[in-house]
């Protein structure tokens, strides 16, 4: 950030360990890792911080990434929530899109909606696209405020039909509901659906309102403690990243909890695409391995690929995010043998306590971590966050997995990460092979604690030939989280067909979803993009766009990507659904620069010159928060700015 003065600092709350980056104003980065403490993780950002032994009064600013609403959405441990939909529209969350559960599986079902069908009231009035065909009503209006009184939700979620189009209706409704309730002393927080997603589509809509509306309160409550906590010990409030990859004011943050359901991992892509653009690299796919979950995604014209829609813990939330897909597969992830006699890694994980067997944290079931220690990939003694690894604790903790499956344990432990590198590779496939996105013609960049451990046997799976281990690998989430801009986003509606709309009224469009943003400022950078598609498809695209240019030329624009993405054009007009408007400050400057040699090598390579020549597998490589493991068929060279770059050479 130009002119900027102080540290920014960027905090990652993992399953295992939670990391912290500190960049000076200088560009310069230094790095402190602790143990999570699980049952609270707001403690986990304050140890970090004291092991930082950072000054508060220098700190500019802490950006957070966050899990609770995640752990809201897959624990359903959220808000109790009251739902008002169009009468007749009420089924929207049973109904959702008709599609199967699984294809193939019928005994496999849709996770509950998070509203039950009791709890959605049906408010007569309806509007349609020509305009208001049964008005909204006193009595009605009545009878709704009547009914939330009576059962006092937490929440309450409206959503209309078309209301993306005209919201007057859920305006009158919502400022009716507010007032009864402040009149009964009721606590009770209104969620609108055209101030969370103005767009097309019911079923959507309906959802991501009332996640919205399911995850505010606890959002609210953690981010209110944890910014007392700080602000208690002399530190600022906490910024918080999205799911879109910018970073929110914690009271911004508090209300917009729906943009907050892949915080975490945002920050991961968002550190990836910073060292990407300075290695010139464009296209990318990454991993980010941690203790509990491997997290792929992509990087497009050096920027984290963002997309709408996507669920998480199978509630959709169709909320612009940074694409991810995550599976339960880390250095924590528990191996077991199945009913059927087959070796698995995962869902379940050690976590950070008791954590795995070689921590001596009272863990004792076989993890990716003790299958590493025993093989040597990850060497005894100890490691940051004041752990000490034990290769004992490792082999004991394997011993009866391997006497079930007949094998030695150093077999088993190679059983082990196979099995945890499948898993891997399928989200890798995911992302890009069913996107139609060769991965053989991209890097990946691999980062966390586990990312350049399995990194070369990711490659191997997938036909990759060249991988990028980035400078402060083990850390590279905090790192995102600390460069990430602030930035607030807005969504307008406008369903036009190319054709119809005129240079003037997209510029007004444009305009005017930008003054709802608030004032530009200094410094601040404005960005739209348009969702486009061709008449009758049922899929958008993001296509950046200029107020002022001309309707045709964005649309020709669209062509050309969709021919990129897809491989054809096809011969239809096309349309616009709607318009997303971001506001950003400037993201933070860091100096990526060679580090001073730290490593492990065998015997016969290590001369002490590692840092200035390749280095040939199978060979390991102590980093300052990671371990690089280079298999055989692999070689590694360091990059000037710090990092490893592998090459396959068989």
């Amino acid at each position: 950030m130009s002119g900027a003065s102080g540290v920014a600092v960027g905090i990652d709350v993992g399953g295992t360990f939670t990391d912290l980056v500190a960049v000076h104003a200088d560009g310069t980065v230094a790095t402190t890792k602790v143990l999570t403490v699980p049952a609270d993780r707001a403690q986990g950002v304050i140890d970090a911080l004291e092991a930082s032994a950072l000054s508060a009064p220098h700190v500019h600013h802490i950006a957070h990434g966050t899990t609770t609403v995640t752990n809201l959405l897959l624990e359903r441990r959220g808000a109790r929530v009251m739902a008002c939909a169009t009468a007749g529209f009420t089924d929207l969350l049973e109904l959702r899109r008709q599609e199967r559960a699984g294809l193939y599986d019928l005994t496999k079902h849709h996770p509950p909606p998070l509203v039950a069908p009791s709890a959605v009231l049906p408010v007569r009035e309806r509007v349609v696209p020509e305009g208001v065909l049964e008005p909204l009503t006193e009595p009605v209006i009545t009878e709704v405020v009547d009914a939330v009184v009576a059962a006092a939700p937490d929440t309450v979620a409206i959503t209309l039909l078309h209301a993306y189009a005209d919201p007057r209706h859920e305006q009158q409704l919502a400022e009716a509901l507010r007032a009864a309730c402040a009149r009964h002393g009721l606590e009770t927080d209104v969620v609108c659906s055209h101030e969370v997603l103005p767009e097309i589509r019911e079923y959507e809509r309906m959802a991501t309102t009332v996640a919205e509306a399911y995850a505010r309160p606890a959002v609210r409550r953690y981010l209110s403690s944890l910014a007392s906590r700080l602000e208690g010990a002399g530190y600022p409030a906490p910024r918080v990243m999205t799911s879109a990859g910018g970073t929110l004011t914690s009271q911004g943050a508090g209300h917009h909890a729906a943009a907050l359901a892949l915080s975490g991992p945002a920050g991961g892509v968002t550190g990836a695409a910073v060292v990407a653009r300075a290695l010139d690299l464009s296209r990318a796919l990454t991993i980010d391995i941690g203790g509990t979950s491997a997290d792929v995604g992509f990087i497009d014209d050096g920027e984290p690929l963002v997309e709408r829609g996507g669920g998480v813990a199978g509630i959709p939330i169709a909320l612009p995010r940074v694409l991810v897909d995550a599976v339960a597969a880390g250095g924590g992830s528990l191996a077991w043998i199945d009913e059927g006699g087959a070796l698995r890694s995962g869902p379940e994980s050690a976590g950070a306590l008791p954590g795995p067997a070689c921590y001596g944290r009272g863990g004792e079931r076989p993890t990716v971590t003790d299958a590493h220690v025993v093989l040597g990939t990850i060497r005894e003694g100890a490691w940051s966050g004041g752990v000490q690894i034990s290769r004992d604790r490792a082999a004991t903790s394997i011993t009866p997995l391997a006497a079930a499956l007949g094998v030695s344990v150093e077999r088993a432990a190679e059983a082990i990460l196979a099995t945890t590198d499948a898993t891997m590779a399928r989200a890798l496939r995911r992302l890009s092979v069913e996107r139609g996105i060769d991965p053989r013609d991209l890097p990946l960049i691999a980062f966390g604690g586990g990312g350049p451990l399995h990194a070369c046997g990711l490659a191997d799976r997938l036909g990759m030939r060249t991988i990028i281990v980035p400078p402060h690998a083990g850390v590279l989430s905090a790192l995102g989280l600390a460069l990430a801009p602030e930035r607030r986003e807005g969504l307008v509606s406008c369903v036009v067909a190319a054709d119809d709309w005129s240079d003037e009224a997209m510029a007004a469009r444009l305009t005017e979803g930008a003054a709802r943003l608030g004032d530009a400022g200094s410094g601040l950078t404005t960005r739209f993009w348009l969702r486009a598609r061709y008449v009758g498809q049922g899929y958008e695209l993001d296509i950046p766009v200029t107020p002022g240019e001309p309707v045709q030329a964005v649309a020709a624009r669209f062509e050309a990507r969709h021919e990129q993405r897809t491989g054809f054009r096809l011969p239809r007009g096309v349309e616009f659904i709607s318009a997303r408007i971001t506001l950003s400050s400037a993201p933070w400057a860091v100096r990526l620069e060679r580090p001073v040699w730290s490593g492990t090598l065998p015997a016969d390579q290590d001369d002490g010159r590692a840092m200035e020549r390749m280095v040939h597998g199978p060979a390991v490589i102590r980093l300052p928060d990671a371990t690089l493991h280079v298999a055989s068929g692999w070689t590694a060279r360091a990059l000037p700015i710090g990092g490893w770059q592998l090459e396959r050479t068989t």
